[in-house]
Protein backbone atom coordinates (compact mmCIF):
# COMPACT_ATOMS: atom_id res chain seq x y z
CA UNK A 1 0.00 0.00 0.00
CA UNK A 2 1.59 3.36 -0.90
CA UNK A 3 1.63 5.95 1.55
CA UNK A 4 -0.32 9.25 0.71
CA UNK A 5 1.09 13.02 0.47
CA UNK A 6 0.24 16.11 -1.04
CA UNK A 7 1.58 17.41 -3.65
CA UNK A 8 1.42 20.92 -5.90
CA UNK A 9 -0.72 19.44 -9.30
CA UNK A 10 1.76 21.59 -11.16
CA UNK A 11 4.68 18.96 -9.77
CA UNK A 12 2.45 15.93 -11.74
CA UNK A 13 2.48 18.33 -15.12
CA UNK A 14 -1.50 19.59 -14.89
CA UNK A 15 -1.19 22.51 -16.45
CA UNK A 16 -2.51 24.92 -13.33
CA UNK A 17 -0.14 27.69 -13.14
CA UNK A 18 -0.16 31.37 -13.76
CA UNK A 19 0.73 30.79 -17.55
CA UNK A 20 -1.22 28.01 -18.06
CA UNK A 21 2.07 25.47 -18.24
CA UNK A 22 3.28 23.41 -15.57
CA UNK A 23 6.32 22.51 -13.76
CA UNK A 24 6.48 18.43 -13.80
CA UNK A 25 9.17 17.03 -11.89
CA UNK A 26 10.86 13.73 -13.42
CA UNK A 27 11.89 12.61 -10.11
CA UNK A 28 8.23 12.53 -8.83
CA UNK A 29 6.77 11.26 -11.41
CA UNK A 30 8.97 8.44 -11.92
CA UNK A 31 10.38 7.86 -9.20
CA UNK A 32 8.68 8.69 -6.16
CA UNK A 33 5.55 7.59 -7.89
CA UNK A 34 6.27 4.14 -7.39
CA UNK A 35 6.00 4.90 -3.21
CA UNK A 36 4.10 7.41 -3.14
CA UNK A 37 0.36 7.84 -3.55
CA UNK A 38 0.18 11.71 -4.64
CA UNK A 39 -2.66 14.13 -3.47
CA UNK A 40 -2.52 16.91 -6.31
CA UNK A 41 -3.30 20.02 -5.19
CA UNK A 42 -3.46 23.52 -6.61
CA UNK A 43 -4.94 26.03 -4.06
CA UNK A 44 -4.56 28.91 -6.67
CA UNK A 45 -7.51 26.87 -8.48
CA UNK A 46 -8.93 25.49 -5.63
CA UNK A 47 -9.98 28.72 -4.63
CA UNK A 48 -11.18 29.74 -8.33
CA UNK A 49 -8.96 31.68 -9.77
CA UNK A 50 -8.58 31.15 -14.12
CA UNK A 51 -5.95 29.37 -15.96
CA UNK A 52 -4.51 31.65 -17.35
CA UNK A 53 -4.28 34.06 -14.83
CA UNK A 54 -2.57 37.23 -13.22
CA UNK A 55 0.24 36.74 -11.11
CA UNK A 56 -0.18 36.62 -7.05
CA UNK A 57 2.43 38.60 -4.82
CA UNK A 58 2.96 38.30 -1.17
CA UNK A 59 2.79 42.23 0.43
CA UNK A 60 3.57 43.63 3.87
CA UNK A 61 6.36 42.00 6.03
CA UNK A 62 6.88 38.89 7.99
CA UNK A 63 4.38 39.42 10.52
CA UNK A 64 1.21 40.41 8.23
CA UNK A 65 1.39 38.78 4.99
CA UNK A 66 -1.49 39.61 2.56
CA UNK A 67 -1.47 37.34 -1.36
CA UNK A 68 -2.97 40.22 -3.53
CA UNK A 69 -3.17 40.22 -7.36
CA UNK A 70 -0.06 41.60 -8.71
CA UNK A 71 -1.52 44.23 -10.76
CA UNK A 72 -4.02 45.29 -8.49
CA UNK A 73 -3.45 45.15 -4.62
CA UNK A 74 -6.83 45.71 -3.91
CA UNK A 75 -7.83 42.08 -5.02
CA UNK A 76 -6.96 40.02 -1.65
CA UNK A 77 -7.04 36.13 -1.62
CA UNK A 78 -5.70 36.07 2.09
CA UNK A 79 -8.36 34.61 3.48
CA UNK A 80 -9.34 32.26 0.96
CA UNK A 81 -6.02 30.64 0.53
CA UNK A 82 -5.93 30.66 4.35
CA UNK A 83 -9.79 28.72 4.47
CA UNK A 84 -8.76 26.52 1.49
CA UNK A 85 -5.63 25.04 3.28
CA UNK A 86 -7.32 24.82 6.40
CA UNK A 87 -9.88 22.76 4.66
CA UNK A 88 -7.18 20.27 2.68
CA UNK A 89 -5.98 20.02 6.49
CA UNK A 90 -9.46 18.57 7.62
CA UNK A 91 -10.01 16.38 4.50
CA UNK A 92 -6.40 14.87 3.96
CA UNK A 93 -5.78 13.55 8.11
CA UNK A 94 -4.11 10.47 6.55
CA UNK A 95 -1.80 11.89 4.65
CA UNK A 96 2.12 11.75 5.60
CA UNK A 97 4.35 14.55 3.92
CA UNK A 98 3.85 17.08 1.44
CA UNK A 99 5.74 18.02 -1.82
CA UNK A 100 5.39 21.90 -2.74
CA UNK A 101 6.30 23.83 -5.68
CA UNK A 102 9.23 26.70 -4.78
CA UNK A 103 8.72 30.32 -5.12
CA UNK A 104 5.25 29.71 -5.15
CA UNK A 105 3.13 33.01 -3.47
CA UNK A 106 0.58 29.84 -2.46
CA UNK A 107 3.16 26.83 -2.37
CA UNK A 108 6.50 27.74 -1.09
CA UNK A 109 8.52 27.14 1.71
CA UNK A 110 11.93 28.99 1.92
CA UNK A 111 12.37 31.52 -0.64
CA UNK A 112 8.97 33.02 -1.69
CA UNK A 113 9.29 37.11 -2.05
CA UNK A 114 7.46 39.46 -0.14
CA UNK A 115 7.35 42.99 -1.43
CA UNK A 116 6.55 46.15 0.40
CA UNK A 117 2.96 48.28 0.13
CA UNK A 118 5.74 51.06 -0.85
CA UNK A 119 9.38 51.42 -2.18
CA UNK A 120 10.86 49.32 0.64
CA UNK A 121 13.02 46.32 0.30
CA UNK A 122 11.32 43.09 -1.15
CA UNK A 123 12.31 40.10 1.33
CA UNK A 124 13.22 36.56 -0.45
CA UNK A 125 12.52 34.64 2.43
CA UNK A 126 8.77 33.82 2.79
CA UNK A 127 6.12 31.10 2.73
CA UNK A 128 3.32 30.81 0.51
CA UNK A 129 0.40 31.93 2.40
CA UNK A 130 -1.24 28.03 1.65
CA UNK A 131 2.00 25.78 2.96
CA UNK A 132 2.19 28.46 5.88
CA UNK A 133 -1.43 27.17 6.71
CA UNK A 134 -0.40 23.75 5.99
CA UNK A 135 2.77 23.46 8.10
CA UNK A 136 1.45 25.57 11.23
CA UNK A 137 -1.53 23.33 11.72
CA UNK A 138 0.53 20.26 11.06
CA UNK A 139 4.14 21.09 12.41
CA UNK A 140 5.33 17.36 12.47
CA UNK A 141 4.38 16.84 9.02
CA UNK A 142 7.62 16.23 6.68
CA UNK A 143 7.30 18.82 4.23
CA UNK A 144 9.75 19.79 1.11
CA UNK A 145 10.22 21.74 -2.15
CA UNK A 146 10.43 19.54 -5.04
CA UNK A 147 13.55 21.74 -6.32
CA UNK A 148 15.66 20.94 -3.06
CA UNK A 149 14.73 17.02 -2.98
CA UNK A 150 17.21 16.85 -5.49
CA UNK A 151 20.12 16.93 -3.47
CA UNK A 152 20.40 13.74 -1.97
CA UNK A 153 20.81 14.33 1.53
CA UNK A 154 17.87 16.69 1.60
CA UNK A 155 16.05 13.45 0.02
CA UNK A 156 17.16 11.09 2.34
CA UNK A 157 16.15 13.00 5.11
CA UNK A 158 12.54 13.87 3.82
CA UNK A 159 11.73 9.81 2.64
CA UNK A 160 13.05 8.82 6.20
CA UNK A 161 10.80 11.56 8.00
CA UNK A 162 7.66 10.42 5.61
CA UNK A 163 7.83 6.60 6.29
CA UNK A 164 8.28 7.44 10.37
CA UNK A 165 5.24 9.94 10.43
CA UNK A 166 3.27 7.08 8.37
CA UNK A 167 4.59 4.40 10.72
CA UNK A 168 3.10 6.75 13.64
CA UNK A 169 0.21 7.22 12.52
CA UNK A 170 -0.25 3.58 12.06
CA UNK A 171 1.36 2.76 15.54
CA UNK A 172 -1.36 5.10 16.80
CA UNK A 173 -4.77 3.54 14.98
CA UNK A 174 -3.72 0.20 16.95
CA UNK A 175 -3.77 2.00 20.20
CA UNK A 176 -0.87 2.85 21.71
CA UNK A 177 1.21 1.40 24.18
CA UNK A 178 5.20 1.46 26.12
CA UNK A 179 5.71 -1.69 24.34
CA UNK A 180 5.20 -0.29 21.11
CA UNK A 181 6.42 2.75 21.64
CA UNK A 182 10.01 0.89 22.74
CA UNK A 183 9.57 -1.32 19.38
CA UNK A 184 8.62 1.51 17.12
CA UNK A 185 11.84 3.34 18.35
CA UNK A 186 14.16 0.07 17.88
CA UNK A 187 12.94 -0.13 14.53
CA UNK A 188 14.47 3.37 13.74
CA UNK A 189 17.93 2.97 15.48
CA UNK A 190 20.09 3.20 13.01
CA UNK A 191 17.88 6.12 11.29
CA UNK A 192 18.82 8.28 14.29
CA UNK A 193 22.37 7.16 14.62
CA UNK A 194 22.40 8.19 10.96
CA UNK A 195 20.32 11.76 11.39
CA UNK A 196 21.06 12.77 15.21
CA UNK A 197 23.41 10.44 17.64
CA UNK A 198 22.66 12.61 20.52
CA UNK A 199 19.29 12.65 19.82
CA UNK A 200 19.15 8.86 19.55
CA UNK A 201 20.67 8.38 23.12
CA UNK A 202 18.59 11.37 24.36
CA UNK A 203 15.30 9.57 22.94
CA UNK A 204 16.66 6.30 24.37
CA UNK A 205 16.87 7.77 27.97
CA UNK A 206 13.80 9.41 27.49
CA UNK A 207 12.17 5.69 27.16
CA UNK A 208 14.13 4.40 30.13
CA UNK A 209 11.87 6.44 32.46
CA UNK A 210 8.33 5.19 30.75
CA UNK A 211 6.83 3.74 33.47
CA UNK A 212 4.73 5.48 35.42
CA UNK A 213 4.70 8.93 32.66
CA UNK A 214 1.17 10.12 31.37
CA UNK A 215 1.49 7.76 28.35
CA UNK A 216 -0.26 10.52 26.21
CA UNK A 217 2.57 12.85 27.39
CA UNK A 218 5.64 10.71 26.87
CA UNK A 219 4.65 9.42 23.15
CA UNK A 220 3.88 13.92 22.46
CA UNK A 221 7.60 14.22 23.35
CA UNK A 222 9.01 11.24 21.92
CA UNK A 223 7.62 12.53 18.25
CA UNK A 224 8.21 15.90 18.28
CA UNK A 225 12.08 15.26 19.19
CA UNK A 226 12.13 12.16 16.52
CA UNK A 227 10.99 14.01 13.40
CA UNK A 228 13.49 17.38 14.57
CA UNK A 229 16.05 14.55 14.91
CA UNK A 230 15.03 13.31 11.13
CA UNK A 231 15.04 16.66 9.89
CA UNK A 232 19.14 17.10 10.26
CA UNK A 233 21.08 15.69 7.42
CA UNK A 234 22.68 12.93 7.75
CA UNK A 235 26.50 12.78 6.35
CA UNK A 236 28.55 9.96 4.04
CA UNK A 237 30.12 9.67 7.63
CA UNK A 238 27.36 9.26 9.76
CA UNK A 239 26.28 6.83 7.11
CA UNK A 240 29.37 5.07 6.90
CA UNK A 241 29.66 4.82 11.28
CA UNK A 242 26.15 3.05 10.65
CA UNK A 243 27.22 0.84 7.99
CA UNK A 244 29.91 -0.35 10.10
CA UNK A 245 27.50 -1.01 13.12
CA UNK A 246 25.57 -3.34 11.12
CA UNK A 247 28.61 -5.10 10.13
CA UNK A 248 29.38 -5.76 13.55
CA UNK A 249 25.68 -6.72 14.21
CA UNK A 250 25.52 -9.14 11.09
CA UNK A 251 29.14 -10.94 11.84
CA UNK A 252 27.73 -14.29 12.53
CA UNK A 253 24.83 -14.29 10.12
CA UNK A 254 26.73 -13.43 6.89
CA UNK A 255 29.21 -15.90 4.92
CA UNK A 256 32.80 -15.40 4.75
CA UNK A 257 32.05 -14.19 0.92
CA UNK A 258 29.61 -11.94 2.49
CA UNK A 259 31.28 -10.29 4.84
CA UNK A 260 34.15 -9.41 2.33
CA UNK A 261 31.92 -8.22 -0.51
CA UNK A 262 30.69 -5.98 2.22
CA UNK A 263 33.46 -4.68 3.77
CA UNK A 264 34.50 -4.00 -0.13
CA UNK A 265 31.37 -2.28 -0.53
CA UNK A 266 31.73 -0.19 2.91
CA UNK A 267 35.27 0.78 1.47
CA UNK A 268 33.63 2.10 -1.89
CA UNK A 269 31.46 3.81 -0.34
CA UNK A 270 33.48 5.71 1.64
CA UNK A 271 35.43 6.45 -1.43
CA UNK A 272 32.29 7.69 -3.01
CA UNK A 273 32.19 4.96 -5.09
CA UNK A 274 29.03 3.49 -5.03
CA UNK A 275 25.68 5.24 -3.25
CA UNK A 276 24.52 4.35 -0.45
CA UNK A 277 21.45 2.55 -1.92
CA UNK A 278 23.67 -0.08 -3.63
CA UNK A 279 24.89 -1.15 0.27
CA UNK A 280 21.83 -1.46 1.34
CA UNK A 281 20.28 -3.49 -1.78
CA UNK A 282 22.75 -5.75 -1.44
CA UNK A 283 22.61 -5.96 2.53
CA UNK A 284 18.37 -6.77 1.46
CA UNK A 285 19.54 -9.47 -0.53
CA UNK A 286 21.98 -11.30 1.66
CA UNK A 287 20.31 -10.97 4.81
CA UNK A 288 16.49 -10.47 3.73
CA UNK A 289 15.26 -12.73 6.50
CA UNK A 290 17.46 -11.24 9.44
CA UNK A 291 15.86 -9.15 11.82
CA UNK A 292 17.84 -5.98 11.21
CA UNK A 293 16.42 -6.04 8.19
CA UNK A 294 12.88 -4.69 9.72
CA UNK A 295 14.71 -1.41 10.91
CA UNK A 296 13.44 1.77 9.06
CA UNK A 297 17.00 2.38 7.61
CA UNK A 298 16.45 0.43 4.83
CA UNK A 299 13.39 2.20 3.92
CA UNK A 300 14.59 4.58 2.36
CA UNK A 301 17.10 3.92 -0.58
CA UNK A 302 15.75 5.88 -3.33
CA UNK A 303 19.20 7.02 -4.87
CA UNK A 304 20.45 7.70 -1.37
Amino acid sequence: MKIKIGISSCLLGDEVRYDGGHKRSALCTQTMSDIFEFVPICPEVGIGLPIPRSTIHLVGDSSTVQAVMSTNHTINYTTNLAAYGRQKVLENGDWSGYIFMDKSPSCGLFTVKIYSEGKGPVFENGRGLYAKVITSLQPFLPVEEARRLEDLQIRESFMIRVFAYSDWQQLQSKGLTVPLLIDFHTRYKYSLMAHSPGHYLCLESLLEDAKGVNLDGLAQQYFSRLMTSLQQLATPQSHLAVCLDIQRALKESLTVCDNNKLTQLIDQYSKNKILLAELKTFLAYRVKKHPIMAQAYFQSSIST
